[in-house]
């Protein structure tokens, strides 16, 4: 946010020359910006946003923080596509069996002869993913379904008392759960019904989205790696509702995106996306349009600041970290490709206006930078 504020800065002094016969207004005049683009010594390059140039930009790297679904600020988030699961649960380490074994014989090793059944309550799958089992010993049930698991165990049993029927229940533990943490009606530890289980089915389960979350995005942390995506992708397209693993925990979260507005818009103001991508006349629409008294249509400005890596060999991106797309929103191509050209988080916007006598000072368009700033420091 420094160096942004620096590069405005920067155009602010480069325009003191032209304020010596003449000051520009409260917002600069698209004509002074460009101009001081066209001076050898200009630290950004201009872009006017047409149809011609969008399809160069489309491929150029997003920017700013928690771009493109990135975690705080760093490169964007990947998702897992969705696959088909199988619609039962699996033992893992962690669950707890409960078995009822039944036994009709008269000199049964395990019952007695007024109790026909005796019951192992809560028996706790080991980490090696075996049980023990009186006169049987350890049995390995991991990774086996609930109906294959009491098979196994039947099967075992029947060498020591073939009598033996077997009933088994299961209560999953941590490696069968999931942990939705935040951003719905009812967080918690979940148990997961079956290997079908998807992160919507999980938030369904915890009451819904909690209301008032402003386009809100997912966050999947499962071991070390984070993955991210938007409620609103995974509504329009279900192929990614990605299967849930034991451990999982999801968060639902606010999206952090924002851009700022400057000069002769409705609001001069941070302004957080509401929705995944957001175009420059969703942006300007965000930021109440322009002040029909002052506002120059054709110069509608968006600076941003690329990393170095977009510039480096081979890498496709713009001639120089600093960059002010000019939008002529008077012309046909102009007001399309507003339409289709995306805003990135971090963007700020400066509606221009044409000059006029009793115009604010150069100072005073920096001073009012200040305070739009330190509202972009304090989110």
């Amino acid at each position: 946010m420094r160096r942004l504020f620096l590069l405005l800065a920067a155009l602010g002094l480069a325009l003191l020359p032209a304020a010596c016969g003449r000051l520009p207004g409260g917002a600069p005049a698209s004509e002074e910006i460009l101009k001081t683009a066209d001076d050898a010594d200009a630290d950004f390059a201009l872009y006017a946003v047409t149809r011609a140039f969008l399809p160069a930009v489309d491929h150029w790297p997003e920017t700013g923080p928690e771009s493109g679904g990135a975690h705080n600020g760093k490169r964007p988030l990947k998702w897992i596509g969705a696959t088909q699961g199988a619609k039962t649960q699996i033992i893992q380490p962690g669950d707890q069996l409960t078995l009822r074994i039944w036994d009709s014989s008269d000199n049964s090793l395990l019952t007695s002869p007024d109790e026909k059944m005796v019951q192992l309550q809560d028996v706790t799958v080991a980490a090696n993913g075996s049980i023990f089992m009186p006169y049987v010993g350890n049995v390995n049930v991991n990774g086996l379904t609930p109906d294959l698991a009491r098979e196994k165990l039947q099967t075992a049993m029947e060498e020591i008392v073939p009598s033996a029927q077997l009933q088994l229940d299961m209560t999953e533990g941590r490696g069968n759960s999931v942990d939705l943490v935040s951003g719905v009606t009812t967080p918690g530890t979940y148990p997961m019904p079956d290997r079908n289980y998807t992160v919507m089915g999980l938030i369904a389960a915890g009451g819904g989205i909690s209301a008032g979350l402003n386009n809100p995005q997912i966050r999947l942390v499962r071991g070390r790696s984070i993955y991210g995506t938007s409620v609103e992708t995974l509504l329009n397209d279900p192929r990614r509702d990605t299967l849930l693993r034991g451990g999982d925990r999801v968060f639902v979260e606010e999206d952090a995106r924002y851009f700022l507005s400057f000069g002769a818009t409705g609001r001069e103001d941070l302004h957080t996306f509401t929705k995944d991508q957001m175009s420059a006349m969703d942006a300007m629409s965000v930021a109440g349009g322009f002040q029909d008294s002052r506002a120059d249509p054709q110069g509608l400005l968006v600076l941003r600041e690329y990393p170095d890596s977009a510039l480096a060999p081979g890498q496709r991106g713009p001639r120089q970290p600093r960059v002010v797309f000019t939008l002529d929103l008077t012309s046909a191509d102009g007001l399309f490709s507003a339409r289709r050209f995306k805003i990135n988080s971090g963007d700020l916007l400066i509606a221009t206006e044409a000059p006029v006598n009793d115009a604010l000072t150069i100072s005073n368009i920096i001073g009012n930078f200040f305070g739009v700033f330190s509202r972009a420091g304090a989110l």
